[in-house]
């Protein structure tokens, strides 16, 4: 499942299994929930991902979860989704560090080291872009933790997996705090209680990848 990937000229590596444990891996879990199949519900604050199967089942990603992933919450869509997606770094990352990322204004094509990973989903609502994404990265170690930026981020393999199963205009819900663990409980059932929040929460932030046509965030 987190083996090396062939895909297209490139090669997803392999996930160290020193980076995997049980709780990490992609599954097929109980979801208790009334969306129709190819729904995509985000729990930022359990950093998990949905993929609505019907008769309340679905699958499981493990998400790395940054301050950006927390900005948002409620319905949008995927108008787009991309295969090795560029990225371009934001006015304010320049800004912080512009001996980083100065020499990337222009954008960074996709690969192996591009912040966006393998594959990007795009959320947009009411017709525009939310500037949140769901998406891997090169970062697997990262996967399941806290992370000061950032949005929702894969395993390269999960976004490869989820990319696949996706159609174009699904739908996805980002839960709220208040909601944490939503369809993980039978209906009727309390909710568990939501973690010690360990991330101050901050609109996504994004400049226009003018030559994709898109707006490129993190």
């Amino acid at each position: 499942m987190y083996a090396a990937q062939p895909d297209g000229d490139m090669t997803i590596p392999a996930v160290n299994p020193a980076w995997l444990s049980d709780d990490k891996v992609r599954r097929e879990v109980d979801y208790w929930s009334d969306e129709k199949p190819g729904t995509i519900i985000v729990d930022p604050w359990a950093r998990y991902v949905y993929y609505i199967l019907g008769d309340n089942r679905a699958i499981r990603y493990t998400a790395a979860v940054g301050k950006e992933g927390r900005g948002f919450a409620g319905t949008a869509y995927i108008p787009m989704k991309r295969e090795w997606p560029r990225w371009t770094p934001t006015a304010n990352m320049i800004k912080r560090e512009p001996e980083v990322y100065e020499p990337l204004r222009g954008g960074m094509e996709g690969g192996l080291d591009n912040p966006l990973g393998a594959r990007a989903l795009y959320l947009y609502r009411n017709g525009r872009d939310t500037l949140y994404r769901i998406h891997g990265t090169p970062y697997p170690w990262t996967i399941g933790t806290a992370d000061s930026s950032g949005c929702i981020r894969l395993y390269n393999q999960d976004s490869r997996d989820l990319y696949d199963r996706v159609e174009t205009g699904a739908k996805v819900i980002v839960l709220r705090r208040d909601q944490f663990g939503r369809g993980t409980v039978p209906p009727g059932t309390p909710l568990p209680t939501p973690p010690a929040d360990d991330l101050s929460v901050a609109a996504p932030e994004a400049t226009a990848d003018t030559e994709a046509g898109i707006e490129a965030g993190i």
